[in-house]
């Protein structure tokens, strides 16, 4: 990473739902206190994230306050000043506006989720000095999904087919202060996510949407439209790595993630 770009960090660690399928495999109050390797999720991400020296303590966007207390390592760093706390959103993308809005606007901000159970500082580090030197607003990790094909047969994900390959999310993003106009966006991605090309079509319009369900939409063409209307710049960072593009969305992503944490 450019030593000279600073980054703090925000973690999303609020449940989606009420009675989460994997709190509920797992036992336990809320999906980030869920053990991977014997560890809480949330508390692996805090140590990916500590291990890469951001410029002030990580940004906790959730759980709720009265859960705190079933993950004592959690309160433990809370108490101590290397994690702050504050109240989730009722989605996603209102959780990280709410984030966001609490970094100082001259800093560069690292978006994650608690749920991001095989994150490493290897990782981090990959994706920020490659969005460091990005001459953009936003960086958006992307992976090919024939990458997590490869190492996990059995998870299905999201894909975005596009004419020069077939995407999947990694549930990380940098903005700058320019960058952070891009949440509205994400707002309408929330609704479409499961049905892209709907998306594609509201923002973009239709002969967008023609390019993409024929196959001939690249994944520069298509960030570079959404920047145009936006505009935001936007960068996609492509990763090398499976494990960026797992995070532990069902009860059986746990079976999942243990089991590749101990052939390790």
């Amino acid at each position: 990473m450019n030593q000279e770009t600073s980054y703090a960090a925000v973690v999303l660690a609020a449940d989606r739902t009420t009675n989460d399928a994997v709190a509920s495999k797992a036992g336990v109050t809320c999906k980030a206190f869920a053990p991977v390797g014997g560890t809480p999720m949330i508390i692996r991400v805090l140590d990916a994230l500590a291990a890469t020296h951001m410029s002030q303590p990580t940004l906790l966007c959730g759980p709720p306050k009265a859960l705190l207390p079933q993950c004592p390592e959690l309160v433990r760093r809370i108490e101590s000043g290397q994690v702050a706390w504050i109240a989730n959103e009722p989605s996603p993308s209102r959780s990280a506006e709410k984030g966001l809005a609490r970094v100082d606007e001259q800093t560069r901000v690292l978006l994650t989720t608690a749920d991001h159970a095989l994150l490493t500082p290897e990782i981090v580090r990959y994706f920020l000095r490659a969005s460091s030197a990005a001459d953009c607003d936003v960086t958006v990790g992307v992976i090919d999904h024939e990458i997590i094909k490869a190492a996990f047969p059995n998870r299905k994900k999201t894909v975005i087919r596009l004419r020069d390959g077939d995407f999947c999310g990694c549930n990380l993003y940098t903005f700058n202060h320019q960058g952070r106009e891009l949440i509205s966006f994400w707002r309408r991605a929330e609704d479409q996510r499961k049905q892209p090309w709907r998306l594609i079509a509201r923002v973009l319009g239709w002969r967008a949407v023609l390019s993409y369900l024929f196959g001939y939409l690249t994944l520069t063409q298509a960030l570079k439209n959404i920047s145009a209307r936006t505009g935001v710049r936007i960068q996609a960072i492509r990763l090398p790595f499976a494990e960026a593009g797992i995070d532990v969305d069902k009860a059986d992503d746990l079976l999942l993630v243990e089991s590749h944490l101990n052939k390790q």
